[in-house]
C-alpha cells in the first residue's frame, strides 16, 4: 500500500541516507527509523483519507498528533517505546522543516510519555567468570570457542559494544595496551586493553584458519565471512542456561558489567562515560542507580531492624 508521494517517499530516503552517512547511525537504527516513520505516514493517510504529500506533513496539527499518539497506544505499545517513535518523528520533522522551510510546531511541541527508565542489568562478578569459562566450551572446534571468548573478553574486559567488537580489522592488531573505537554516531574514544584480552585476541588468531588482512574482518564465521551478533547471542544464551543465569545474561549486559564493576572498585563516572563512550554522563549515571539498589537490597536483607 502506498500511504506517500513520490516527494515524501525521496523526502525519507534522504533524511535515512543524512542519518547513515552524515550522523553514522547504525543499520538496525536506520531499519527502526524507517519503519516508525513509515507507520506514521501510514496513519496519517488513513486519518486523512488520502496519499500523504509534502503539503500534508506541512500542515499536521496538534490534534493530528495527539490522535497518531492515541492510535500507537491502542496498539499495546509501551510508553518507551512511543517516546522512541516520537522522537523519529520529531527528527524527521526538524530536517525537513529546516529543508522546505515551514514551522513544525505541532509536531515538535508535542511532549513524550514519562516512563520509568530501565536500569542496566550487570553480571555478578563470578558469574561473568563462569560465563567466559563456559562459553569457551561450547564449540569442538578449537578456533571458534577462541574465537568467542575473544569476543566475549573484549566486551566485559573493554567495555565495547559488540557491534564495535565485531567490527574490529586486520589493521587493529596485534592489540597493545589501547585501542582506538569509533562507536555510536562516529564517536572516537580509546581505551586501554587489559592483558588477558590481548591474549584472548592473539590466541583466536594463531587458531583462526583464515587469513586476517590489514582490511578485512577480524571476527569470522564458520564459513569465513565477517562474524555476525547472532552467533555470539547464541553462545552466550547457551551457556547462560547451562550456568542457571537469568535471561538478562548476554553479550550486551557484560558491557553494563564492565560500567558497574569498575563503578563499584571506585572509578569515577567521567571516566567511565569516556570509556563507554556515553555522550551524555546522564547514560552513565544509570549504574550508580543500580550501586544504590543493590546497597538498599543488602541492607533491607542484612540490618537487623529491617527483618
Amino acid at each position: 500500500m502506498i500511504v506517500g508521494s513520490t516527494k515524501v517517499v525521496e523526502a525519507l530516503r534522504d533524511w535515512l541516507a543524512v542519518k547513515a552517512a552524515v550522523e553514522n547511525n547504525s543499520d538496525n537504527t536506520i531499519t527502526a527509523y524507517q519503519r516508525d516513520l513509515r507507520e506514521f505516514f501510514e496513519f496519517l493517510a488513513y486519518h486523512k483519507g488520502e496519499i500523504v504529500g509534502l503539503s500534508a506533513l506541512v500542515n499536521v496539527s496538534l490534534s493530528d498528533m495527539r490522535a497518531w499518539m492515541a492510535n500507537v497506544r491502542s496498539h499495546k505499545v509501551t510508553s518507551r517505546s512511543l517516546a522512541r517513535r516520537l522522537s523519529a518523528v520529531k527528527s524527521f520533522y526538524r530536517w525537513l522543516a529546516e529543508r522546505e522551510h515551514f514551522e513544525a510546531t505541532a509536531v515538535l511541541s508535542v511532549k513524550a510519555p514519562k516512563f520509568q527508565a530501565k536500569l542496566p542489568r550487570p553480571v555478578g562478578t563470578d558469574s561473568a567468570i563462569d560465563l567466559l569459562a563456559t562459553v569457551q566450551l561450547q564449540s569442538l572446534q578449537d578456533w571458534i570457542a577462541a574465537r568467542d571468548l575473544a569476543v566475549l573478553t573484549l566486551l566485559y574486559g573493554c567495555g565495547l559494544r559488540i557491534s564495535e567488537a565485531l567490527s574490529m580489522t586486520g589493521k587493529d592488531i596485534p592489540l597493545g595496551i589501547s585501542l582506538k573505537v569509533s562507536g555510536k554516531a562516529g564517536k572516537e574514544r580509546i581505551i586501554p586493553v587489559l592483558k588477558i584480552a590481548a591474549e584472548s585476541v592473539s590466541d583466536y588468531i594463531a587458531k583462526c584458519p583464515y587469513n586476517i588482512s590489514r582490511d578485512s574482518a577480524l571476527f569470522r564465521g564458520v564459513r569465513g565471512g565477517p562474524l555476525g551478533p547472532r552467533q555470539i547471542q547464541k553462545v552466550t544464551a547457551t551457556a547462560r542456561m547451562q550456568l542457571g543465569l537469568p535471561a538478562s545474561v548476554t553479550p550486551h549486559a557484560l558491557r553494563h558489567s564492565f560500567a558497574t564493576h569498575l563503578l563499584n572498585a571506585g572509578g569515577d563516572l567521567r571516566s567511565i562515560q569516556e570509556l563507554l563512550g556515553h555522550a551524555n554522563l546522564s547514560t552513565t549515571q544509570a549504574y550508580t542507580a543500580v550501586d544504590s539498589a543493590r546497597l538498599m537490597e543488602a541492607y533491607l536483607t542484612s540490618h537487623p531492624k529491617a527483618q
